[in-house]
């Protein structure tokens, strides 16, 4: 485990240095100078899970994103509502965000649009949220643009399909549950 470190494009605050500045080489992010075992970066915000299995996220909230309960912008990391151990992965996806739980499950918050929260609805969350039909079993995540995926026994998809990105063999619109994906069952 180790010190968390950032740079480039930091309009959002996504490089977590409790700045708005731009970084042409690594900054450190506040308060995350040892114990870092995973970083994610998405659009305009950034997560990190702790060796303690805390996730924490940073920059930009406009939609939820950093899951502490409120679309307020963070410079410096900010603790994920009800994530402050327990957690095995985190994924940051464009406008949303992920977390695996060593208990196998899966919680997804922040836009949800096109469905990429796995949860049957299109309204966004602020914390973090259980994908439906994976409470459990879980060994892998990811977080995409507009969808979101997981290794469950099987691979499984949801959110936006309109490129044929969730692997049904079709490229037509939104899926708002996981869905397993064609031929990898």
């Amino acid at each position: 485990a180790g010190a968390a470190h950032c740079w480039g494009n930091n309009n959002g605050g996504q490089l977590g240095d409790g700045t708005t500045t731009n970084r042409l080489t690594p900054a450190h992010v506040s308060g995350l100078s040892a114990g870092v075992v995973a970083i994610t970066a998405g659009y305009k915000h950034s997560c990190a899970l702790t060796e303690t299995g805390t996730a924490l996220c940073w920059g930009d909230n406009d939609s939820g994103q950093l899951g502490d309960g409120t679309k307020t912008d963070r410079l410096t990391p900010a603790p994920v509502s009800g994530l402050s151990s327990g957690v095995a992965a985190i994924d940051a996806g464009l406008l949303h965000s992920c977390a695996l739980t060593a208990a196998g499950a899966m919680l997804c918050w922040g836009a949800n649009d096109d469905y990429q929260l796995g949860n049957g609805t299109n309204a966004l969350k602020t914390v973090p949220f259980p994908v439906e039909y994976l409470g459990s079993g879980v060994a892998a995540i990811s977080a995409g643009d507009s969808h979101s995926c997981a290794i469950n026994g099987a691979a499984l998809c949801w959110g936006d399909n309109t490129g044929g990105q969730l692997g049904y063999a079709t490229s037509l619109g939104y899926e708002p549950r996981p869905k397993e994906v064609t031929g990898l069952t």
